[in-house]
C-alpha cells in the first residue's frame, strides 16, 4: 500500500482542515479524532493533522496509480482553498 506525506506551511491549518472536511464530507466518509482527521476515499485515505505553523497530510492508497491520483486530488483541493498553486512536495 503506497503511502506519502507532505508538510505544508500554514498558519491556518485548522481552518484548512475544516474547509477540506466540508468540501469532502458530501462524497466521502470523514472521521474526526482528537488529533487528526481521516478522509476515506474509494481507493485510499487522507490523514490531516494541524500543527501550529503547518498542515501535515498523509495519503495512502491501495495501488500506485490510485495513490498518484489521490495526491493530485488533495493538491487540487488545497490549491483551490488557498487560491494559489501550492508547491506541495510529497515524500514516500
Amino acid at each position: 500500500m503506497p503511502i506519502s506525506r507532505a508538510e505544508i506551511r500554514a498558519e491556518d491549518a485548522e481552518v484548512l482542515i475544516d474547509q477540506l472536511c466540508q468540501r469532502w464530507s458530501a462524497d466521502h466518509e470523514v472521521e474526526r479524532g482528537d488529533d487528526q482527521v481521516e478522509v476515506r476515499f474509494e481507493d485510499g485515505s487522507c490523514f490531516l493533522v494541524a500543527e501550529p505553523d503547518k498542515l501535515m497530510v498523509v495519503v495512502e492508497a491501495v495501488e500506485d496509480h490510485l495513490h498518484d491520483r489521490l495526491e493530485g486530488e488533495v493538491d487540487a483541493a488545497l490549491d483551490a482553498l488557498k487560491g494559489v498553486e501550492l508547491d506541495i512536495v510529497w515524500e514516500a
